[in-house]
């Protein structure tokens, strides 16, 4: 284990794909983190039908609660998350330019005018404060994940 990585191998597993859940084309390549999973499942959760303008905080609030962090982020602007998910929590930009193509609980940012965007790719679409089958619509910063 790395020295402030929580990640688990003993945890992490391979993705079986199946009729009922999309995880995104190539999925059973990559090696998951099950709390990344769970921040995606838990950010479903508490997720509203439409925005309450406070993605980023309901993003944070899932990365914390599913200990794939284990401090709260400290930027106030969606479009901030990526350099401070890179800088402080040793998250890794992936080369992906396709939102629909983000491995399941990859974090997902997005800038542009005013606070930018963030959300986290779900099995059924991308959730924060809200749920969506598409992605938003904002110019893509990056797709983030934590590395194992």
């Amino acid at each position: 284990m790395a020295k402030g990585s929580l990640f688990d191998a003993a945890s992490a597993r391979y993705i079986q794909e199946d009729s009922t859940i999309h995880f995104g084309p190539k999925a059973g390549n990559y090696r998951y983190d099950q709390r990344m999973i769970h921040a995606a499942e838990l950010a479903q959760q508490r997720a509203h039908a439409h925005s309450v303008s406070r993605c980023w905080r309901y993003v944070k609030d899932a990365l914390v609660a599913a200990n794939v962090l284990n401090s709260r982020p400290g930027t106030a602007l969606a479009k901030q998350a990526a350099q401070e998910l890179t800088g402080k929590y040793g998250f890794k930009q992936l080369k992906v330019t396709d939102p629909y193509k983000a491995p399941v609980g990859s974090v997902i940012v997005y800038g542009g005018h005013g606070a930018g965007h963030v959300e986290i790719r779900s099995r059924y679409g991308f959730v924060s404060d809200f749920n969506s089958a598409t992605p938003s619509h904002r110019p893509l910063i990056g797709v983030f994940v934590k590395p194992s």
